[in-house]
């Protein structure tokens, strides 16, 4: 067991209800939760004004009750959080770190288009880096470091070693976008360090922003939790299963039913037993996640 007293999270969008795949997600952190002994947090992530559903945040909550999984502490609501991420882009702006982009997305996409036909980096070219050239300031974006300081190693629990080079393969990223909505790398950065998360466990279709995340960490000196990712669940057509691909809400009328499926997603055989009930089904869900997770983390 790590000797950091253990804070994991589910960090849901309120786009539209839970499915299938945000299930597996939401099981997968709340059984590293119980199986190292510490408090599992929900955090709406509703700072995306526009994507947002009507109702749909309560009706996550209330979900994750149905399926037993209750957090140990009030939720966190992103949208009350803003006044943090300008302090965080704030620091980062006196330390030098930040700067205003005036590209649009039309000459992003012109730019990685030329990249590509000359077989080169595919990353943020830095066009607005050295000023803004005439252009009015849309973005705020990161500056990323060269050479062997941009590369971000990571050992993932699930995924195992990561290497990642931010300046060849991501470039200088975005905190603030273009129409002033708070970019996910900062805002999930300023939460987990406020909230003192020391463990993310996540899809593995967000492992690939793990490496900006980190360097953002660093950057503003707050520590890096512990990462974990797991196997997104996938449609019949080999797409990720989410409210865009028409995934369907779950059925709140028998958990179980679910909650199997799920467990088997993260490569765990639960016995009969654990079909009685939530707790059976969870007692034994948490012992096998342990077995597998919470030895010596």
């Amino acid at each position: 067991m790590s000797a950091t007293p253990y804070r994991g999270r589910f960090a849901p969008s309120p786009t539209g209800p839970l499915h299938f795949g945000s299930l597996v997600g939401a099981l997968a952190s709340y059984l590293d939760a119980r199986a190292h002994r510490g408090p599992w947090l929900v955090r709406i992530e509703d700072i995306d004004g526009p994507r947002n559903a009507p109702g749909a945040a309560e009706d996550i909550l209330a979900t994750l009750a149905r399926f037993g999984m209750h957090a140990d502490e009030p939720p966190v609501w992103q949208s009350t959080r803003t006044a943090l991420y300008q302090q965080a882009l704030d620091t980062l702006d006196e330390a030098g770190l930040v700067y205003p982009c005036g590209c649009t997305r039309k000459e992003i996409a012109d730019s990685l288009l030329n990249a590509r036909l000359r077989n080169t980096t595919l990353a943020y070219p830095g066009t607005c880096r050295d000023g803004l050239h005439g252009k009015p300031a849309r973005a705020w974006r990161l500056r990323v470091p060269d050479g062997d300081a941009a590369v971000i190693t990571f050992n993932d629990r699930w995924q195992h070693a990561q290497t990642q080079n931010l300046a060849t393969e991501v470039g200088d990223f975005v905190l603030k976008r273009a129409d002033g909505q708070w970019a996910y790398q900062l805002a999930v950065v300023v939460d987990d360090a406020e909230t003192r998360i020391t463990h993310v466990v996540r899809g593995a279709d967000l492992l690939d922003s793990t490496a900006r995340q980190i360097y953002l960490q660093r950057s503003l000196g707050v520590p890096t939790p512990a990462y974990l990712h797991v196997p997104v669940v996938v449609n019949a057509d080999g797409e990720k299963l989410s409210k865009q691909t028409g995934a369907a809400a779950l059925d709140m009328r028998d958990p179980l039913a679910a909650l199997a499926p799920a467990a088997r997603h993260l490569g765990m055989e639960l016995g009969s037993a654990a079909s009685s009930s939530l707790d059976a089904f969870y007692a034994e869900a948490t012992a096998l996640w342990a077995k597998r997770f919470a030895q010596a983390q």
